[in-house]
C-alpha cells in the first residue's frame, strides 16, 4: 500500500472525516487557550473546570438546553466554590480545588448513572469522537470560533494580566474581570473537548500543547503559532495511529501530544534537559577551536560555559 492510500483510506469514510476536522478544531483551540493557562499557572484550574463542567453538560442533556450553557454555569459554579472555601476556611487553595472539582465530577457521574437514556452517556467522560455527528460538528464549530476570536480580541490585555495583573490594572484593565473571562473560555473549549477526548483528557489538550510550546520559545507571540501547530500534527498522526492501530482515538490524540513534550522536554535547543546541555559543549568547543593554542581559557569563559550549562527558566517576554 503506497503512501497515498494510508493516508487517503481513512477519509473515504464520512466518520473519520468528522472526526479529523473535530479533532483538528479542538486541538487548536485548545492549544490557543493554553498557553495563558501555562503562563499564568492554571493548569490545576484547568483540570478543575474541565472535570467540573461534568454535571453541568447532564443536566443540559437531560433539560434539552445546549451543552455549552450547562458546562459554563457549572464551571464558574466550581469556580465560586472554590473561592468560597478558600477564603473561609483554612484550607489552602490546591485542596480547595481537589475537594471541588472531585465533588462536582463525582456528581456528574451519579446523575449519568441514573440518567435514562437511549444514548450511551459515558462518551461524555471518555469521548466519542468517531461518533460525532453533523449536528455536533456543528456546535464544536460555533463554540470553538467564540472562543478563537475573543482570544484573538483579547490577546493583549489576557496577556498583560498573564504577566503582570497589578500593572493591568494600573492602566485601567479589570484583573478580576478578566480572569473571569478566561474562566468563561475555559467552560466553552471544555465542552468543545468533549467531544474528542472526553471529559478524563480534556486537561491533557489545555496543557500540553502551551507547556510544550513554552520549552520551545521565550517570546508568547511564538507560543501562540507552535502550540496550535504542535498541537494539530499531534492531532492528524494521534487520528491516523488509532485508525491503523485501531486503539482509541481520543486516547492515541493525548498520547501522541505527550510523546511530542517527551521529545520537546529532552532535546530542545534552550530548556531541553538534554538539548542545552549538548549547546553549552558545542559553545565550549567553539571557543576552544577560536583560541590560540597553547592559551587557557579566561574566568570569564569558564563562567559563562558553567552559566550555560546550568537549568534556565524560559523567561517571560510578551
Amino acid at each position: 500500500m503506497s503512501l497515498i492510500d494510508l493516508f487517503l483510506e481513512p477519509l473515504s469514510y464520512d466518520f473519520m472525516a468528522r472526526a479529523l476536522a473535530t479533532t483538528l478544531v479542538a486541538s487548536i483551540v485548545c492549544a490557543l487557550l493554553s498557553c495563558w493557562l501555562v503562563l499564568i499557572g492554571w493548569s490545576l484550574m484547568g483540570d478543575a473546570v474541565s472535570h467540573a463542567v461534568l454535571p453541568g453538560v447532564v443536566l443540559a442533556y437531560i433539560w434539552g438546553a445546549p451543552f455549552a450553557l450547562g458546562a459554563v454555569l457549572f464551571g464558574f459554579l466550581a469556580v465560586a466554590l472554590i473561592g468560597a472555601v478558600r477564603d473561609t476556611s483554612r484550607v489552602k487553595e490546591d485542596a480547595a480545588i481537589g475537594i471541588v472539582f472531585t465533588t462536582l465530577f463525582a456528581l456528574g457521574l451519579v446523575l449519568i448513572s441514573v440518567t435514562p437514556s437511549q444514548t450511551d452517556l459515558n462518551h461524555i467522560i471518555f469521548g466519542n469522537l468517531l461518533g460525532v455527528s453533523p449536528a455536533d460538528f456543528a456546535q464544536i464549530l460555533v463554540l470553538a470560533a467564540i472562543v478563537t476570536v475573543v482570544l484573538l480580541l483579547k490577546r493583549r490585555d489576557l496577556t498583560l494580566y498573564a504577566f503582570d495583573p497589578t500593572h493591568a490594572h494600573a492602566i485601567g484593565l479589570n484583573p478580576k474581570l478578566l480572569g473571569a473571562l478566561l474562566l468563561g473560555l475555559l467552560a466553552l473549549t471544555s465542552v468543545v473537548a468533549l467531544q474528542a477526548v472526553g471529559v478524563v483528557l480534556v486537561v491533557a489538550m489545555l496543557i500540553i500543547p502551551g507547556a510544550t510550546a513554552y520549552l520551545l520559545t521565550d517570546r508568547f507571540s511564538r507560543m501562540l503559532v507552535i502550540a496550535p501547530a504542535v498541537s494539530a500534527f499531534c492531532a492528524v498522526a494521534g487520528l491516523y495511529a488509532s485508525y491503523w492501530l485501531d486503539t482509541a482515538s481520543g486516547g492515541t490524540v493525548v498520547l501522541a501530544q505527550g510523546s511530542v513534550f517527551a521529545l520537546v522536554y529532552l532535546f530542545a535547543p534552550r530548556h531541553g534537559l538534554i538539548g542545552k546541555r549538548l549547546a553549552a559543549r558545542a559553545r565550549s568547543r567553539r571557543r576552544g577551536a577560536a583560541a590560540p593554542a597553547g592559551t587557557e581559557p579566561t574566568a570569564a569563559e569558564t563562567a559563562d560555559a558553567s552559566t550555560a550549562a546550568q537549568p534556565a527558566g524560559a523567561a517571560r517576554t510578551p
